[in-house]
């Protein structure tokens, strides 16, 4: 847990929670805290712990986009949640997309465009979004709205390649896949937009779960969630996040992204669903500890 990404903090935070339910579950566990420098001695540190899984609570980019699970692999550790090749797709969010559009599988229009450029002009019409193209959390995401005159004052921390998608208007809903089944569908209900304060911070957002949406909705979600889970060539646990705009129908549903590495933080949104499944957090770890093991 931890780790160099601007995600360090998340991460943390789920590494206590899923180490603290790991021993509830009756496992011993080993904490391995990374600092936010890089070029620690990871392959050192597992060797030493010489561990019969290893719990990834990385989240971003070095944690969850393939990198960690490299190493991991060259060890010879079984590991939870996705592969080297899903977890790379998955935080690569233009080629996740050309993944999904390949399935058939319904996204919004956007490209990859020079920061500078951003800066400068719509690259796009507005309404529209513009994130970096591997990051978690919400971290370092503009929404530009409709009608506005100036292209955004991107932050200089930004990176030098940026998505910019058009805006998806709707509600916002997810659902979590565990193996080969959805779980559930929960809607998130902000004051504002959904982002890292309000993923966050405890009462910085309200879950409804189930989600009270037309039960063709519900069906739709747990479908696609499942399609987009295989599509990256996913295992474990993951997270796919929607829009719906309720005025279209069925045709008001798309898919923002997969995570898969959801956050295991007390405010998280995965525990929740599999808690409405009679599914305890001991024994929803205790799932993802055995399902590495038994994929090893």
């Amino acid at each position: 847990m931890g780790g160099p990404s601007a995600e360090h903090e998340v991460s943390l935070s789920s590494g206590r929670e899923c180490a603290n339910a790991l021993r509830v579950a009756g496992y011993d566990v080993t904490e391995i805290v990374l600092d936010k420098a890089r070029g620690q001695d990871l392959a050192g540190l597992l060797r030493a712990a010489a561990p019969d899984v290893v719990f990834n609570a990385l989240h971003g980019r070095w944690g969850e986009d393939g990198c960690v699970q490299g190493l991991l692999e060259w060890l010879g550790l079984p590991y939870t949640h996705s592969g080297v090749l899903a977890s790379a797709l998955a935080m690569d969010k233009s080629r996740a997309k050309e993944a999904f559009r390949a399935a058939g599988l319904p996204v919004v229009e956007s490209v990859i465009a020079d920061a500078d450029e951003v800066r400068r002009r719509h690259v796009i019409p507005p309404p529209y979004v513009v994130k970096p193209n591997d990051e978690g959390s919400s971290v370092g995401v503009y929404i530009v709205q409709d009608g506005a005159n100036q292209p955004p004052d991107l932050s200089p921390d930004m990176p030098d390649r940026v998505m910019v998608e058009a805006y998806a208007p709707g509600r916002e809903l997810t659902t979590t896949v565990m193996g080969d089944r959805a779980l559930d569908v929960t809607e998130i209900l902000t004051e504002g937009w959904y982002d890292y304060a309000a993923k966050y911070t405890v009462g910085g957002s309200r879950h409804v779960v189930p989600a009270q949406i037309p039960e063709e909705i519900r069906a739709a979600c747990l479908d696609l969630a499942v399609r987009a889970h295989k599509a990256l060539g996913c295992r474990g646990l993951t997270r796919t996040d929607f829009r719906w705009d309720e005025t279209r129908g069925l045709a008001g549903l798309i898919i923002l992204e997969v995570n898969t590495q959801p956050g295991m933080t007390p405010t998280s949104l995965a525990p929740e669903q599999a808690a409405r499944q009679g599914i305890d957090f001991p024994a929803l770890m205790r799932w993802m500890v055995e399902d590495a093991l038994c994929r090893s």
